[in-house]
């Protein structure tokens, strides 16, 4: 039997850097691959790293040097590169993961061949792939001000328009583009040589067929980890490298590949449209919810109820599963009993409701007044992530700074991408709490978040200037975590939302009780309120009940109200603004609720899964209408009091109110994918 498939379980044609011709490509190639040999099986793999971490690396100082004055206003000129390795890393695990799954399989002897084959076309096209991409970066940069993204593969579904559009405008990107991806398709082609050779004799040792097994579990682990970046409980994603305001400079942390795949990913998951629910003629759409059809349809001049000299501050605290079910004046269990003092302070909402069951569709609905659809939150979702409307946006418009504290990895759903891109100019998370009293699962606890944001608000009121934080809680989150002695348990065990919930009130109280003697109190308008409640499930279409929450607005001037009319979380940022004192032009749907009678009658709007559902009041009570998918909407009636949607027939209205039901959920899908929800 041949020597080398005896002793190496290796075919002939499995040699140790034959003898080549001594051209420069021809020396580096064996160089490199004298050192990528060590890794017997994984050697294409490793010389991938290799050229891949050079090309990546070199095209993001290059691009760094092209926008040097952006970049370096942001201060974060080596986290830029020290980020843009990692997530270089992240791509080429990524790119590794199919050869190294199909590494056992391929080790063996009458496939060896094959291997050397396979890996040799994947390593050249993944390079090419990479080069072609960084190649197109520059142009899109100049045209769209960001690498390339989810708009780089939409034109792929336009390529008579698009190609045309190129040939006018980018006719030198195009030919550059070519001539690289032919050097580089040359390169390759000699770089890979000594792999992809067929020698006839070896006298190096190699990997036995036992040895390729035994390590392939380490070498899969690595490359997994490689793709996750992270012991976080997400993923690494593309708002974790959001490290500046600047959207431009945060995509330089990333690397055009991995841009773009991320894109692909994120417009797999947007499948889902209202249209899922209806058509209706786009001019119908707009009549019915009052909007126009301009460049901003729903683009409204505020006026606002309350008129100062200089606009009050504004602090917004999202309380994480904080639902109605918690609060007993509304229903619920006896476990706020700081928020139940409180609301007697301010203007108290009786009758809340969220718009969705998930912290982001909250985020959404209080940071943006944007309406829920049946598709993924704007916070998650790619045409959102610049130039999207939100509070920050317009504040910091007006001069305020603007912040998002939050007591874990601000990554989580994207919020950091989502903020960074929308008008947050500062992002305090997990790693810029020192010495925190506790910390669990989710980060640190609603203690030290409030904690630290008492801290930034003294801070930011010293300065003079005005100032809008958002803070985002998390203890009242499975598995229920918070430091011991604070509260007296409602219930054992200890780990349960109850008892969450009581802590997180704790912490409120314990921050209003500082806030209320603090200098920034007069010049500063509060709200508390839920991003949702926790666990939202019933045996309705829709359970309205699990969507109540609790809305408080005090601080400054505030005079106790409450509001006992129907009202819905989109309505909240408009009164914000009114009563901060903020005349400005915006987008939002919303009603401003401080300028009409407390009692007036409201409507809501809940996105369940595939149900839609909008709740509105009239005398016959409060009506609702449940939108669904491949079925005939639904009607109902919705007892406040015992918290129970009944099923009814339809009243005699019953086709004006579907249409305004479905004009509404229409709407929002057609300012987003147009892009039109928006500041001027």
């Amino acid at each position: 039997m041949n020597e080398d498939v005896k002793s190496n379980n290796k075919p002939r044609g499995y040699r140790h850097g034959a003898a080549l011709s001594s051209s420069p490509i021809n020396n580096l190639a064996q160089r490199l691959w004298q050192f990528a040999y060590k890794f017997d099986v994984y050697a294409p793999l490793a010389v991938m790293f290799i050229i891949g971490i050079v090309v990546l690396s070199a095209s993001r100082f290059g691009l760094v040097l092209w926008k040097f004055d952006r970049v370096n206003n942001t201060g974060e000129l080596a986290s830029i590169f020290m980020q843009g390795l990692r997530v270089d890393i992240m791509q080429l695990c990524f790119l590794s993961l199919i050869p190294v799954l199909l590494a056992p399989v391929f080790s063996i002897t009458k496939c060896w061949r094959s291997w050397q084959r396979f890996t040799y076309v994947w390593v050249t096209l993944a390079i090419v792939l990479l080069i072609f991409l960084e190649v197109s970066t520059p142009g899109f940069i100049a045209e769209f001000d960001v690498r390339p993204n989810r708009i780089f593969v939409e034109y792929l579904k336009y390529p008579h328009e698009v190609m045309g559009m190129l040939w006018v405008g980018f006719r030198i990107h195009i030919f550059a583009a070519l001539i690289f991806v032919a050097v580089t398709l040359f390169f390759m082609h000699g770089l890979m040589k000594p792999w992809a050779q067929n020698s006839t004799s070896s006298t190096q040792a190699h990997w036995s067929r036992k040895k390729t097994l035994l390590t392939w579990p380490l070498v899969l682990f690595l490359v997994a980890f490689g793709i996750r970046s992270t012991t976080g409980h997400r993923p690494a994603n593309p708002a974790l490298f959001a490290i500046t305001a600047d959207s431009m400079v945060n995509s330089l942390v990333l690397n055009s590949g991995y841009s773009v795949v991320y894109a692909t990913y994120t417009l797999l998951k947007e499948t889902k449209s209202s249209d899922i629910y209806g058509t209706m003629p786009r001019e119908e759409i707009f009549k019915l919810t009052g909007a126009q059809d301009t460049e901003i349809p729903t683009l409204t001049t505020l006026k606002p109820s309350q008129h100062r000299k200089k606009p009050l501050n504004l602090v917004i605290i999202l309380q994480e599963s904080l639902g109605a079910t918690f609060v007993e004046s509304l229903g619920g269990v006896p476990v706020t009993p700081n928020i139940e003092k409180l609301k007697n302070q301010g203007i108290w909402f009786e009758q809340l409701y969220a718009t969705g069951t998930r912290s982001v569709r909250g985020i959404e609905a209080v940071i943006s007044g944007f309406q829920p659809t049946p598709a993924e939150s704007t916070v998650k979702l790619s045409k959102s992530q610049r130039n999207f409307f939100t509070l920050a946006a317009l504040l910091k418009k007006n001069g305020y700074s603007t912040e998002f504290i939050y007591g874990g990895e601000s990554h989580f759903d994207n919020m950091r991408g989502f903020f960074t891109g929308n008008g947050f100019q500062n992002i305090v998370d997990e790693k810029d709490f020192e010495n925190p009293v506790f910390k669990g699962s989710w980060g640190a606890s609603d203690e030290d978040l409030l904690n630290k944001t008492h801290e930034q608000l003294l801070a930011h009121h010293k300065t003079g200037q005005p100032f809008f934080t958002l803070a985002f809680s998390s203890s009242n989150h499975a598995p229920f975590e918070f430091p011991d002695g604070r509260i007296e348990l409602y219930e054992q065990p200890k780990d349960t939302e109850n008892n969450a919930v009581k802590y997180a009130d704790y912490a409120i109280g314990e921050f209003f009780k500082k806030a209320k003697q603090s200098e920034y109190w007069k010049d500063t308008v509060f709200l508390v309120v839920a991003d949702h409640d926790i666990r939202v499930r019933g045996d309705s279409l829709v359970p309205i009940e699990r969507f109540h929450i609790p809305g408080l607005i005090l601080g400054a001037d505030i005079r106790p109200l409450r509001h006992t009319g129907v009202a819905s979380q989109i309505d909240l940022p408009v009164t914000l603004l009114s009563l901060m004192g903020i005349q400005a032009q915006h987008p939002m749907t919303g009603r401003d609720l401080s300028s009409i009678a407390p009692n007036s009658p409201g409507r809501a709007m809940m996105q369940y899964n595939d149900n839609f559902g909008w709740m509105e009041e009239s005398a016959a009570g409060k009506q609702v209408v449940v939108l669904r998918s491949g079925k005939a909407p639904a009607h109902g009636v919705y007892d406040a009091n015992a918290k129970r949607l009944s099923e009814a027939a339809p009243p005699a209205d019953a086709k004006v109110l579907e249409q305004r039901a479905l004009a509404n959920v229409l709407l929002p899908d057609l300012v987003y994918n147009e892009q039109r929800y928006r500041l001027p």
